[in-house]
């Protein structure tokens, strides 16, 4: 399906050691596109790259860190000559109630969810620029369309990396650069399955979501993939939910009248 989609184009990856990061790098690498690879996990970000094989490499990077940035665009530039293609991945989730809020928490889940991207954009725009053009793809969270229990910091950080999709789709879109965001909902990763349950045990959590199951990492890869591609062409700082429907609003069975459908 994602065959040659991608052809001739260079793209950023970061936090691709693993989860949705990884499933995005091997689908862009199967549509035929240069992938480097960046994650603060070297060794799981070395065995990924090294079973992509040719075309890919990992460095490791700290999407807080501008200096990571630079050495990791430069390492492109260097090897490669383009950046068509940045998808920001990387990211941290935190569970606090608000009387237990540490603002050492709140600097590291906002330096890699937040910061992190802006980071990343502001480092490779210029070569993108000089290309005449390219595609941003910030990875948010349904968390950023809504409220979550618990989720105060982490919902904070996705609800500013979608505001700063759409006003950077205004200061890029003269260049040809595209920005948009990917919001997931549960996904089948280390952080949205972090006890590593049965898939067939965590999709009755979800039982309440239209599709009433967890996602896969590779379908929010395919969602990254379409707006990395020319098939996007004329989308910009446009927010697509890959969730299951949770974002669609809340299914309550006892009103008056319902139809029947999800299971209690």
């Amino acid at each position: 399906m994602a065959k040659g989609q991608l052809a001739g184009k260079t793209a950023i990856i970061t936090g691709a050691a693993q989860g949705m990061g990884e499933a995005t790098a091997r689908l862009f690498k199967e549509a035929g596109a240069k992938v480097a690879l960046g994650d603060v996990n070297v060794e799981k970000g070395r065995a990924v790259s090294k079973s992509l094989g040719r075309n890919s490499f990992f460095r490791k990077l700290d999407v807080s860190k501008e200096r990571d940035w630079q050495a990791m665009v430069g390492d492109v530039m260097k090897r490669w000559g383009q950046i068509d293609i940045l998808i920001n991945n990387a990211g941290l989730v935190h569970f606090t109630p608000i009387e237990a809020f540490n603002p050492d928490d709140f600097d590291r889940v906002v330096g890699v969810n937040t910061k992190g991207p802006i980071l990343g954009i502001k480092t490779v725009v210029p070569h993108m620029k000089e290309a005449g053009g390219g595609s941003i793809v910030n990875i948010s969270s349904v968390d950023g369309l809504r409220g979550a229990n618990g989720l105060t910091i982490y919902t904070a950080s996705k609800w500013a990396l979608r505001g700063i999709t759409k006003g950077l789709s205004f200061e890029l879109g003269g260049h040809k650069i595209r920005v948009n965001s990917v919001h997931p909902g549960g996904v089948d990763t280390p952080m949205g399955n972090s006890a590593g349950r049965p898939k067939e045990e965590v999709n009755q959590i979800f039982r309440r979501v239209p599709l009433q199951r967890i996602g896969d990492p590779e379908e929010v890869a395919r969602a990254s993939l379409f707006l990395a591609s020319d098939a996007a062409s004329y989308i910009t700082g446009a927010e697509l939910a890959v969730d299951g429907g949770w974002t669609a609003g809340t299914y309550i069975p006892m009103l008056p009248g319902a139809p029947e459908g999800l299971p209690l």
